[in-house]
């Protein structure tokens, strides 16, 4: 999904839908991978996630993934670039080390993607990952009515405005079991409409 046409309002427009629920989720296990010192970043858009990586992580070296340059400037903006390296391109593509990653990040990025996708995309960042590594998931969850038309409304804007052509969640965590990740904390918020997640391998 290419955010170039809403970078510049993203930011008021997840404001104006969710107050500080999203950026809460994002941070939600910060302190428990202060002590990460190679990062993948996937998919977080305008960085403000990445702000708080880098003051936290004052020694990491950061590698930054987006499809959209838009979100990538702005990202570079807040952040800067001293430990961060900013690559636009397509996760499912884009050229990745080699058990590199001691932290691997996906907020509201699986959600993009359809079942294969999102196998693809484990199957590729579990093969960049470092024995030990951390990953944070952050979604939306369709577990109950209320959230299910919540996610659908999502589905249907970022249609319109992006052309995303998935239309309903992944179950993402099957595929990160399979991939030798556990799941070792979760937290819901909005009566469960958001999860934030630390998995190990």
């Amino acid at each position: 999904m290419n955010c170039d046409p809403i970078a510049r309002w993203y930011r008021w427009l997840e404001y104006a839908g969710f107050g500080g629920a999203l950026q809460r989720s994002r941070t939600a296990f910060l302190k428990d991978v202060a002590g990460a010192r190679r990062a993948l970043v996937l998919g977080d858009g305008d960085g403000r996630f990445l702000v708080k990586l880098v003051e936290q992580n004052r020694s990491a070296s950061i590698d930054y993934i987006d499809l959209s340059e838009r979100m990538l400037q702005l990202a570079r903006e807040r952040a800067g670039t001293d430990r961060v390296a900013y690559r636009q391109g397509d996760a499912l593509t884009i050229a990745l080390p080699s058990a590199e990653y001691d932290l691997i990040t996906t907020h509201f990025f699986l959600d993009c993607l359809n079942e294969s996708e999102a196998a693809l995309l484990v199957h590729r960042v579990s093969r960049a990952a470092a024995p030990h590594a951390q990953w944070l998931v952050t979604e939306f969850t369709d577990r109950s009515a209320w959230a299910r038309v919540v996610v659908a409304g999502l589905y249907f804007f970022f249609r319109v405005t992006t052309g995303l052509e998935t239309r309903r969640l992944a179950d993402h965590r099957p595929l990160m079991m399979r991939a030798g990740f556990a799941l070792t904390e979760q937290r819901t918020a909005r009566f469960g409409l958001l999860v934030s997640e630390l998995w190990v391998r």
